[in-house]
C-alpha cells in the first residue's frame, strides 16, 4: 500500500492520508498538488508534502482524484517555512497554505447539475421553481449553481435542488475547473509560398483591392524596420485598416496566422543606461553593510529621511544579482510599490517581477512561476508582505523597507505572520542575509541592533546635504482663544500655504481620519447615530451623503433630523480628509486640489495615476491618511502640514507615542527633498508634549530611550513577549463566563503575567461582542512551552459543550 501526507486549504490543523497507487507513487513528488475528495461530495486542492507507506489508523484512506501538476510548484524550503509561521504564530497549516498560494492554484470543486436521462416526469407534480429548472434542463445539458441562482432569482436554492434530486430527476457531479489561462498575442506572417521576390510581384499584381495593398506595403515596413515578429493588433493600428481586410488576405493564404504567449506584465521598455553614483555618505555606508554582512545575518539601515536608501539597496541588488542569487524587496503598502518599481526597471529593466494583491490572479501566477523556474524575468521581486511566500529557492537578499510600518503585520484573516519576522526566519533557512531600512525604526529592532543581536548602519545627513525642514509647532488652545482660525486651519498654516503655492511649489496635508467627521450630534438632546450592528458611531461621508460604519459597510442616507427627538439642529463633531479638502477648496478655488484615502483608491491603478499627476505637478494640495506618510519621493513639496497631531498621540495602545513619533517624523520627511528647504507645520493642543518635542528636534535617541524605561517597568516588548486571545460571539453573558473560564485556567497553569478578560474600545463589530485576554511570557521564559500549554487549553476549552460556539483567535505579536 502507498499513501500520501496532504494539506488540505481548510482551516485544519493536521495534515490527512490519502491512498495511492504504485505508479502514482513513483510519479508524485513533494509540492505537487492533487485533487482529493474530502467530506461528503467536495473535491479539494490538496498539496503533498509527504510519500509513505504507512496507512493513517483513525480513518479509512480515500484514494485521490487526479494529479493536477507535472512538476512541484512549492518547493521544500516553502513547507519547512509555512510549518514554522503555523506553529510560532499558532494557526492551523491549512490556513497557511490557502494564504500562501495564489487562489488561482487553489481550485474548489463547482456543482454540476444534469437531469437524469429516460426518466418519465409527470410535470404537473412540479412547483413552478421546480419546473423552471426543469424546463431549462431540457434545452440545455447541465447547470451550475450560480445559473440555477439566476434563473429563479434566490440565493437559497438548495431546499428546490434536493426536492428535485429526491424525485429521481436529477443529478450532481463535482468538476474542478482550472482558473488560469496563458495570455495570447494573435501575430501574421507572410505565407512561405511567397518569400522569394519573384512570387511577391506575382502577387501584388495579382491583388486588386487598394486597400489590401496598402496592408501588405505597411507589412512590409514594419518587417524591415522590427525584426520581431509582426501582431495583429500592431499592423491594424500602423495601417488603419480593417481586422476583415487582414482577415481575407489570411483566408487567400498570402498571411497565415499563429499564436504566441505573452507575459501580462512586462517591464522591457523601462530600462534606462543609468550609471549609479554614490555619495561619500552612502558610499560608506554600502562599505560597512558588507562589513556587517560578514559578522551578522540581519542588518539595520538606520538613516534619516531622504537619505537615499534606494540608491544603496540598487547597489546591494546589483552585487547579488551579479553572484546568480534572488533577491526580494519587501514594501508595508502597494502605493510605494508603484514610485519603486519605476526606479528599479529604470536601472534593471525586465528583471523586476512585483507581486500584490491588486494584481489579477493571472498576474500572480505568472511570477510564482517566473520565481519558481528561477527565470531572468524575476531575479528581483517587488512586493507587500504576501510576496513572501513565493518559492523561492535561491535567495541572496532580502530588503525590507520602513521595516518599522505596521501593515507588515497580517491581522485577518489567518495566518496572522509578520512580514518581516517571517522574512528573517526564511532567510536563515536559505543562508540570505537581511536588510532592514527605516528612518525610524521600530523599538524592538532598534533594541536588537543595540544589543548587538543585528549589525547597524547610521546615515546622518540627507542625500545632496539638503538640510533636514524646518518644524514649526502652531499651539491651538491658543489659536482658537485669538481667533487666529479659520475652520480647521491656523492662519500660520494658511499664509504658509499661500506662499509655497505662489512660488509653484506643492503641499501636502495630513489627517489620518477618512471621510467628513466622525460623528454627527443633535444639538438638542445629544443623541448621536451608531451602528446597528457594532458599538460605534457612523461616520458622515459628505461626497455620498451617507453615514457608514468602518467596521462593518453598514450605511444610512444622512438624516435631516434627529432620529430621537426629530429636531433638525445636526452638527458634525470633529473632521476628517473630506472636511479638509472641502475647506481648502474654499480658501484656495482656483487650485487643484485631491485627497489621497481608502475611498479615493479602490481601482487597480488609482495609486499611479494619483501620485503620477501630483509628480507632474498637476495637483496642488494633495491631502491624505497614513498613506502619504510612507516613502514616496516628491521633488517639489516645501510644505508639510500636519492638521491634528493628537489624535494619534492619545490612542489607547502602548505604542501610541512610538508610532506618533514615527508617523510625524516620515509626514516631515516628505518635504524638501532635493534643494530647497523643507518646512513643517504641526497644528496641535498640547505644544510642551515630549513626543512633539522629539519630533521638532529629531530626536529618535531620545524617544527610544523614554519609551524602553516605560516598557520595562510596564512590562512590554521587547522586554516580554504578547499573546493576545480574542474571544467573539452574540451572547455578551455567555461570552462573559467564557472568558472568565479561559482566563482562570490560564492563570493557574502559566507562571506569568495573565491581563484579562478585558472589553476593548470597540467591544461589539458585526453583532459580535469581544473580549480579549492578554499573556505576557518574560524574555527567560520558554516561548515553546508556554504556546504549547495555551494551545492545550484552548483545544480543553473548545471541548465544552456550551462555550463550542464561542470564537478564540490566538494573535502572536500582535503588534
Amino acid at each position: 500500500m502507498h499513501f500520501i501526507e496532504v494539506l488540505l486549504p481548510l482551516s485544519l490543523p493536521k495534515t490527512f492520508t490519502y491512498r495511492v497507487s504504485e505508479a502514482e507513487y513513483h510519479y508524485i513528488q513533494k509540492g505537487m498538488r492533487v485533487a482529493v475528495p474530502f467530506g461528503k461530495s467536495k473535491i479539494y486542492t490538496a498539496l503533498v508534502i509527504d510519500l509513505h507507506q504507512v496507512p493513517p489508523t483513525l480513518y479509512e484512506a480515500k484514494e485521490i482524484d487526479q494529479i493536477l501538476d507535472e512538476k512541484p510548484i512549492v518547493n521544500e524550503f516553502q513547507i519547512a517555512h509555512w510549518q514554522w509561521i503555523s506553529s510560532y504564530y499558532m494557526c492551523s497549516i491549512g490556513d497557511v497554505y490557502r494564504g500562501a498560494m495564489p487562489s488561482a492554484f487553489i481550485l474548489e470543486s463547482e456543482t454540476i447539475i444534469s437531469p437524469k436521462k429516460e426518466v418519465t416526469v409527470d410535470v404537473k407534480e412540479l412547483s413552478d421553481d421546480e419546473f423552471l429548472i426543469y424546463e431549462t434542463l431540457q434545452q440545455q445539458s447541465s447547470l451550475k449553481v450560480q445559473d440555477i441562482m439566476a434563473i429563479l432569482n434566490k440565493k437559497n436554492i438548495f431546499p428546490i435542488v434536493q426536492k428535485l434530486l429526491n424525485k429521481d430527476i436529477l443529478s450532481l457531479q463535482e468538476e474542478m475547473q482550472e482558473e488560469y489561462k496563458p495570455k495570447l498575442i494573435r501575430y501574421i506572417r507572410l505565407h512561405e509560398d511567397y518569400t522569394s521576390d519573384a512570387s511577391l510581384m506575382v502577387l501584388l499584381d495579382s491583388l486588386k483591392g487598394a486597400k489590401q495593398k496598402d496592408l501588405l506595403m505597411h507589412y512590409f515596413q514594419l518587417n524591415a524596420k522590427e525584426k520581431k515578429p509582426i501582431s495583429v493588433k500592431q499592423l491594424t493600428e500602423v495601417s488603419q485598416a480593417s481586422t476583415a481586410v487582414i482577415k481575407s488576405l489570411i483566408d487567400k493564404n498570402i498571411f497565415e496566422e499563429y499564436h504566441l504567449q505573452q507575459d501580462r506584465v512586462n517591464f522591457d521598455g523601462n530600462k534606462k543606461e543609468t550609471n549609479l553614483v554614490l555619495s561619500e555618505a552612502q558610499n560608506q555606508a554600502y562599505i560597512e553593510i558588507g562589513e556587517s554582512f560578514q559578522t551578522k545575518e540581519v542588518s539595520l539601515l538606520h538613516g534619516v529621511t531622504s537619505s537615499g536608501k534606494t540608491e544603496i539597496y540598487t547597489k546591494l541588488i546589483e552585487d547579488y544579482i551579479a553572484q546568480g542569487k534572488q533577491v526580494l524587496y519587501l514594501l508595508p503598502e502597494i502605493a510605494l510599490t508603484t514610485q519603486l518599481v519605476s526606479r528599479l526597471t529604470q536601472h534593471f529593466g525586465n528583471e523586476v517581477a512585483v507581486f500584490h494583491s491588486k494584481y489579477s490572479n493571472n498576474e500572480r501566477v505568472e511570477v510564482w512561476n517566473q520565481v519558481l523556474e528561477q527565470s531572468d524575468k524575476a531575479k528581483i521581486v517587488i512586493g507587500a508582505r504576501s510576496a513572501l511566500f513565493l518559492p523561492f529557492s535561491n535567495l541572496g537578499l532580502i530588503i525590507i523597507d520602513e521595516e518599522h510600518e505596521q501593515t507588515f503585520k497580517q491581522q485577518d484573516p489567518a495566518p496572522r505572520y509578520h512580514a518581516r519576522d517571517a522574512a528573517i526566519v526564511l532567510a536563515q533557512a536559505q543562508k540570505a542575509k537581511v536588510l532592514l531600512g527605516s528612518a525610524t525604526p521600530s523599538i524592538e529592532t532598534y533594541f536588537n541592533a543595540q544589543t548587538g543581536k543585528f549589525g547597524m548602519i547610521s546615515i546622518k545627513e540627507r542625500f545632496g546635504k539638503a538640510p533636514l525642514p524646518e518644524v514649526e509647532l502652531v499651539d491651538l488652545k491658543e489659536n482658537y482663544f485669538k481667533k487666529r482660525m479659520k475652520g480647521h486651519f491656523s492662519l500660520t498654516l494658511i499664509e504658509a500655504i499661500t506662499d509655497a503655492l505662489s512660488l509653484g511649489e506643492q503641499v501636502i496635508l495630513f489627517q489620518n481620519r477618512r471621510g467628513f467627521s466622525p460623528v454627527l450630534e443633535c444639538t438638542t438632546c445629544g443623541h448621536i447615530p451608531q451602528c446597528t450592528s457594532c458599538n460605534v458611531s457612523l461616520t458622515y461621508h459628505k461626497f455620498k451623503n451617507q453615514l457608514r460604519c468602518h467596521y462593518c459597510g453598514y450605511s444610512i442616507a444622512k438624516p435631516t433630523n434627529c432620529h430621537a427627538c426629530s429636531s433638525i439642529d445636526i452638527s458634525a463633531k470633529g473632521f476628517g480628509t473630506e472636511q479638509i479638502e472641502l475647506e481648502l477648496a474654499e480658501l484656495f478655488p482656483a487650485k487643484n486640489i485631491k485627497r489621497m484615502d481608502q475611498d479615493t483608491t479602490r481601482g487597480k491603478y488609482s495609486f499611479e495615476k494619483l501620485i503620477d499627476s501630483f509628480k507632474n505637478r498637476e495637483i496642488d494640495i494633495l491631502v491624505g491618511t497614513q498613506m502619504l506618510a510612507k516613502g514616496l519621493d516628491f521633488n517639489n513639496v516645501t510644505l508639510v502640514g500636519i492638521m491634528n497631531a493628537d489624535t494619534m498621540l492619545y490612542h489607547p495602545d502602548f505604542r501610541a507615542f512610538e508610532r506618533s513619533f514615527q508617523m510625524m517624523t516620515q509626514v516631515a520627511g516628505r518635504a524638501g527633498r532635493a534643494d530647497k528647504r523643507g518646512k513643517v507645520i504641526i497644528q496641535t493642543y498640547n505644544v510642551n508634549h515630549n513626543v512633539i518635542q522629539q519630533v521638532t528636534h529629531n530626536d529618535y535617541e531620545g524617544m527610544y530611550k523614554e519609551q524602553l524605561y516605560e516598557r520595562l517597568i510596564y512590562r512590554y516588548p521587547p522586554y516580554f513577549r504578547l499573546i493576545k486571545l480574542t474571544l467573539k460571539h452574540k451572547d455578551f453573558d455567555k461570552l462573559k463566563e467564557g472568558s472568565m473560564w479561559l482566563y482562570q485556567v490560564l492563570q493557574q497553569n502559566l507562571q506569568m503575567p495573565v491581563l484579562g478578560p478585558e472589553e476593548p474600545g470597540i467591544n461589539r463589530i458585526r453583532n459580535e461582542y469581544i473580549r480579549t485576554i492578554m499573556v505576557k511570557i518574560p524574555q527567560n521564559g520558554s516561548l515553546v512551552n508556554t504556546k504549547k500549554t495555551i494551545q492545550k487549553i484552548l483545544n480543553s476549552f473548545e471541548a465544552i459543550a456550551q462555550y463550542r460556539a464561542i470564537k478564540v483567535t490566538a494573535n502572536v505579536d500582535f503588534y
